[in-house]
């Protein structure tokens, strides 16, 4: 079985790929940037330069590939659903024309809206187009990454974080790393077809306030998350230079699932991950904080 995984270098990618190579899988990784692949893992994997916007590129490095884990590549330009577009067609090409009979694709919890969601509504267009195809394929609806919180490196460190959802309101998170077990898992297994569906909550669904509670005991320090308007935090990213569409796609993340939204898929044993938030911080964000 030919196993291929984009964005291997990336929060979820870099787990998977060891994962595969502890399972005994050699796996094909595609990447634009084959340099940045640690050299120890050389031996193990074959590497593939790849632009996963371009369909040409990956359709011509995943001929004879059984099963792949697919990432839309974070947004470049002042278009980002563009970007997004770019993708899904990369990836339909490629299953279409190389007869990819697998695909576990990394979504996110909101791309069952469909619209709405900002960036997400890019995930969401990949997860309708995987759809259409005659292939397997599961979509793992992804809780909010532990890994965000390094985007506020700066701001941890003098206490105060932000964000324009409500403090009190919980919303599941998760680890990377569990992320890429559940992958692993899918793309070893040979014993399902069609399409699914499976969410990747972490332990619990947390709070922001419980957050801040969890990061002030961890770090030793009082951190304080602040709620700010949307309008305040649009600004914000105009001023770092976003353009417009980019600063109205990350902010639609937050803003489009905060008002009444459900996951489609409920918290269960099957949705439910171990690693915990305050296990996390100990580990990857106390040493860089």
């Amino acid at each position: 079985m030919r196993i291929a995984v984009t964005t291997p270098t990336g929060n979820v990618g870099h787990h998977l790929t060891r994962m595969l190579v502890r399972a005994g899988v050699r796996p094909l990784l595609l990447t634009r940037r084959p340099e940045r692949l640690p050299e120890t893992l050389a031996q193990h994997v074959d590497v593939a330069r790849a632009d996963s916007r371009d369909p040409d590129q990956v359709v011509a490095v995943t001929r004879g590939v059984d099963a792949i884990y697919w990432v839309d590549p974070p947004a470049e330009s002042a278009d980002p659903l563009a970007d997004y577009a770019r993708a899904t067609d990369a990836i339909a090409m490629a299953v279409t024309q190389n007869g990819i009979v697998r695909v576990v694709f990394q979504s996110s919890v909101g791309a069952e809206k469909r619209h709405g969601a900002g960036e997400i509504d890019g995930l969401a267009a990949t997860e309708v187009a995987l759809d259409g195809l005659d292939t397997g394929v599961t979509h793992l609806r992804c809780g909010y990454f532990f890994t965000n919180l390094l985007f506020d490196i700066e701001s941890l460190k003098v206490g105060r974080i932000q964000t324009v959802l409500p403090l009190d309101a919980s919303m599941s998170w998760v680890a990377p790393r569990d992320i890429a077990e559940v992958a692993a898992m899918a793309l070893l297994n040979r014993d399902w077809e069609g399409r699914r569906v499976q969410a990747v909550h972490g332990p619990e669904d947390l709070t922001w306030s419980q957050v801040a509670e969890i990061l002030t005991d961890e770090l030793g320090r009082d951190v304080v998350v602040d709620r700010v308007a949307d309008a305040e935090m649009y600004q914000q990213y105009l001023a770092v230079g976003m353009p417009t569409a980019m600063a109205d796609a990350v902010l639609g993340m937050s803003t489009g699932l905060r008002d009444d939204f459900v996951p489609e898929q409920q918290r269960s044993v099957v949705t439910t991950t171990p690693t915990t938030l305050r296990a996390w911080v100990r580990d990857q964000l106390l040493p860089v904080v």
